[in-house]
């Protein structure tokens, strides 16, 4: 097992895997910007080096300063978390060649998988049923509408290193198709430096839902169960679920198959993810595979019963991966709401700022994977998540109403966050009954505009109704405080109101 690990990541996702590393009793060393020095994954971890300045692309995303990092601190292997340098090849090739291990896949994998197409090309040999679409690159606007025109509109033009909702757009008839190139292979150039695309068909009110993997170093490979990733906003997820609702069981078994098949056609270690859209008729076609840990493995993590970040490190360090498929069960349900620092009533606003006070919800079924802390301050320059908040129930109502009561204890104050958002989705009563798809909030959301969707309403009657009261109550007591000083009416009416009501001392006895 490692001695010590180097965390090339921030926030909530750092401290979660220092935690790991300190179950395992390795020592933790944690990288930070100029704006992250007095974050908490830096107080959190045993050890903390500066990598440069606060743009990411100067510090984070700085291939050499992390492995200079990694040499001075005596890291031995390096865990990428999410984003960042977590799907880079080149890192992952540059820390192969600096004999430091990094806890992932290698980067011959994640190349192939980072590369759409070939991902796609990979999987249908494999037989993962893909979405329909073109078999290649396509290079000009010309190859675009011809391949739309064989499929059938409407279509999903994307960038080929797309991901986190960028690089894609959807085309609805032949007279979209040339915004629509125009668009995507400015956004991919600027994005990603790639300005490649292909074409998929586009599955109308589709869900998605993606299969948890690992597998280790001799070949043996299971999957974690499923997750529901149905509730997006603009393509990013927004809440996450396992199981998900309403899926069928023999579909559940086929899609892990399918996504166990899918990895040992690539020759995956680690934990990864395979991605997929599911259409009314329980259809599913492979979307994408993330090679890295999931924002939403919180979610497997508790109704599975494996720590995915210990496994991890497990595997990376040459372990036997020691379960079975058939250990592998759900118990219970499993809800994870994202929280950011952003203002759903101005269109979801960034909100960075101070936290200038934080009371984080207790109780039975909770987790909290916390990135900040009371005193923090939320940077402008990075992703404006701060925490993930999962609940855990029997069942999937118990688990909708542990995380409505939940997020009625969290308190932010400081800074806007969309806390209100979601208890209106844990609210809707399509989410209720799972008739969820990706376009659930394109096609319900309206805005904070009309009282109905309001759900701190009643919190702000009562609290004007009790500042209403305190108000009248100060009043009265200075009414009292000046009668006690000056003798007068007041207290003449009080002597009479005290007799009318049987003497001095109070109510009259029966």
């Amino acid at each position: 097992m490692f001695k010590r690990i180097l965390i090339a990541n921030r926030g909530e996702i750092a401290v979660r895997i220092a935690r790991a590393c300190r179950d395992l009793d390795i020592e933790s060393v944690a990288v930070y910007s100029e704006a992250d020095r007095e974050s908490l994954h830096v107080k959190y971890c045993d050890y903390a080096h500066p990598i440069g300045p606060a743009p990411s692309a100067q510090s984070y995303l700085v291939i050499d300063r992390i492995i200079d990092v990694c040499k001075k601190s005596g890291a031995e292997a390096v865990h990428p978390g999410y984003g960042f340098l977590a799907e880079s090849a080149a890192f992952a090739q540059r820390c192969k060649d600096e004999g430091i291990v990094f806890i992932g896949p290698s980067p011959e994998v994640i190349d192939q998988m980072g590369d759409k197409v070939k991902a796609r090309q990979i999987m249908k040999a494999a037989g993962v049923p893909v979405v329909p679409g073109s078999d290649g690159i396509l290079t000009s606007e010309q190859e675009v509408l011809e391949t739309m025109e064989s499929i059938g509109y409407p279509c999903m033009l994307k960038a080929v290193a797309g991901g986190g909702g960028k690089g894609l757009r959807l085309v609805r008839s032949r007279r979209e198709v040339s915004s629509a190139y125009r668009a995507v292979g400015s956004e991919a150039s600027s994005s990603f430096g790639d300005p490649r695309m292909y074409v998929e068909k586009f599955i109308e009110k589709p869900r998605h839902v993606e299969m948890q993997i690992l597998a280790d170093k001799y070949g043996r490979v299971i999957h974690l169960y499923d997750r529901e990733c149905s509730i997006q906003r603009r393509h990013q997820k927004v809440i996450e679920e396992s199981p998900a609702p309403g899926l069928e069981d023999r579909t559940r078994r086929r899609i892990g198959r399918i996504a166990i098949q899918g990895a040992r056609a690539v020759g995956y270690v680690g934990a990864g993810t395979l991605e997929f859209l599911l259409d009314a008729e329980q259809n599913f076609y492979f979307l994408e595979m993330n090679t890295r840990l999931q924002v939403e493995h919180a979610v497997t993590e508790r109704v599975v019963g494996i720590d995915l970040v210990k496994a991890q490190i497990e595997i990376a360090a040459g372990g036997y991966l020691p379960w079975r498929q058939r250990h592998i069960t759900q118990t219970g349900h499993a809800i994870e709401c994202r929280i950011y620092a952003e203002d759903p009533e101005r269109d979801f606003m960034p909100c960075p700022g101070k936290i200038e006070g934080l009371r984080l919800p207790e109780g039975l079924g909770l987790r909290n994977d916390n990135g900040v802390y009371e005193g923090a301050e939320v940077s402008i320059y990075y992703d404006p998540m701060i925490a993930k908040l999962i609940t855990w129930g029997e069942n999937r109502i118990e688990a909708i109403l542990r995380m409505r009561r939940a997020l009625r204890e969290y308190q932010v104050r400081g800074i806007k966050t969309n806390i209100s958002f979601h208890q209106w989705i844990l609210r809707h009563p399509r989410f209720m009954s799972g008739n969820i798809n990706t376009g659930f909030i394109d096609e319900e959301y309206r805005g904070f505009n009309n009282e109905e969707v309001l759900p701190h309403k009643e919190i702000a009657l009562a609290s004007a109704a009790i500042a209403a009261l305190l108000s009248e109550h100060e009043r009265t007591l200075g009414l009292l405080a000046k009668g006690a000083a000056e003798p007068s009416k007041w207290r003449e009416q009080g002597k009479r109101s005290a007799l009318r009501r049987g003497g001095t001392g109070g109510w009259r006895r029966r």
